[in-house]
């Protein structure tokens, strides 16, 4: 390791900086990047649950001397916990009314089985979820309908999922909560839900447009399906679906105040963590509060259990690692030397990081890669004219990562959910087979992003 530090200062004609000594005399510098590097090695290898994997590495940093405990704490962002904490228990509670399939099925119903035109309704449900919730939830209660419906109308289920997983990224990349890369980035840099809205959104829009020529142009003109499979779809009953109408009601009329709080809580001070956390607190107080202790109790813990903490955690333990690299002050002075790279032109900057970011993590796990880059683009401003300058660099580190994740199985954790249900319910998704698609289409939506930052950008 202290051989690469040494390449890498020749290389770039930068020193990198004296780090502070850790545990037995060893550089923090070169522990901090051997635990990072290892820690992406056991993610892409994924023998290891990831969790454990960032929860390790998080340990060694503290371990061996690299950070201590206040500063471990400091790094872990609250924020972005309590908005996933807080968004995973509403929408848990949402999950239980049988919204979802009751949308799914009253879509497939509306156009009367056409197969051709449920593969964009789907999609487009699948989008729209993705982005006011998040995409992984979406996947999670979408797929299993759409299973249900191909099975019945006889139909593969391979472009379903592959449309379904492409419209979970895209359509999460339009809002500050549709992807976990935005909502790092919205609590690192301060960006509210309106500012994604505005800036990622009307691309997310193109691109959907984009995927859904490209699929149906591959598939959905060729998709037939019998008439009576067809006339069978017809008996489905969507409002059957919806089982429990009460909260139901309350569950949207809490969500909407939350999706009012983000948009109107940026400019009172008011964070997305703890506007989703009070949503929380009021969605349980709505659904507990006609019945006992014991009966509230198991409520509660029922709303608490739909939260996946294992996530949670992971995030947690890459705070931790993240926040020991960049105490060593090597990702302020790798911002440098991208900087040098491109001569400090922002443009230039941009385009590298959007297509930088989609590459890594079409086959990394978006997460972990924009936890890292975040705090290395922070320390690009002081060369680039301050942080306001450098807005146009966070919107093609979110494009880049958001669609970039579409590239193969494993670039985005709902990718990773929808293959999960597809190879249970018997029908495996070969990583070659989608890598050797998704990728040319992740290329094209890049494509698009590009000539969007330009227009609106850099033009």
């Amino acid at each position: 390791m202290g051989l690469l530090v040494l390449l890498y200062e020749e290389r770039f004609k930068m020193t990198v900086p004296d780090a502070p000594t850790a545990i037995f005399g060893l550089s923090a510098l070169v522990i901090a990047v051997s635990v990072l590097l290892l820690v992406y090695v056991f993610i892409i290898w994924d023998r290891i649950n990831q969790t454990i994997t960032a929860l390790l590495g998080a340990s060694a940093m503290l371990l061996f001397g690299v950070i201590n405990h206040h500063a471990a704490m400091e790094g872990i962002d609250l924020n972005t916990i309590f908005l996933l904490v807080g968004m995973m228990v509403i929408v848990g509670m949402m999950q239980r009314t049988g919204l979802f399939q009751f949308v799914a099925i009253l879509a497939a119903k509306s156009v009367k089985g056409n197969p051709r035109l449920i593969l964009m309704l789907l999609s487009l449900i699948t989008a729209v979820f993705s982005a006011f919730l998040d995409n992984v939830t979406t996947i999670m209660l979408i797929v299993p309908v759409t299973l249900l419906l191909t099975e019945q109308l006889k139909l593969p289920v391979y472009p379903f999922i592959f449309s379904q997983i492409f419209a979970s990224n895209v359509g999460g990349t339009a809002t500050l909560i549709g992807d976990p890369p935005n909502i790092l980035l919205g609590s690192a840099v301060g960006l509210s839900f309106v500012d994604f809205m505005v800036n990622t959104g009307p691309v997310a829009v193109v691109c959907m447009l984009v995927l859904f020529v490209i699929c149906d142009l591959i598939w959905g003109r060729k998709m037939v399906s019998s008439d009576r499979a067809r006339a069978h779809l017809q008996n489905y009953n969507p409002y059957e679906a919806l089982k429990d109408k009460v909260l139901l009601a309350k569950s949207l009329f809490v969500l909407a105040l939350v999706l009012a709080g983000f948009i109107l809580g940026h400019g009172t001070g008011l964070e997305p963590g703890s506007v989703a956390l009070m949503g929380a607190a009021f969605l349980m107080l709505l659904d507990c509060y006609a019945h006992d202790s014991q009966k509230q109790t198991k409520k509660v813990h029922e709303a608490f259990g739909k939260v996946e903490w294992d996530a949670i955690f992971f995030f947690i333990g890459l705070f931790i690692i993240v926040t020991g690299v960049e105490s060593t002050g090597l990702l302020s002075s790798l911002a440098h030397s991208l900087v040098g790279l491109t001569g400090g032109d922002l443009e230039r900057t941009g385009y590298v990081i959007l297509w930088g970011s989609a590459l890594p993590s079409a086959f990394i796990n978006n997460i972990p890669f924009v936890a890292t880059m975040i705090p290395l683009i922070q320390s690009m401003a002081v060369d680039m004219g301050g942080d306001e300058a450098i807005m146009p660099l966070w919107w093609a580190l979110s494009l880049g990562a958001c669609l970039g994740g579409n590239g193969t199985l494993v670039g985005a954790s709902a990718n990773v959910m929808a293959a999960a249900y597809a190879s249970r319910a018997g029908h495996a998704i070969s990583f070659v087979k989608f890598m050797l698609m998704a990728l040319p289409l992740m290329a094209v939506t890049m494509a698009v992003a590009h000539v969007y930052m330009w227009l609106v950008y850099f033009k």
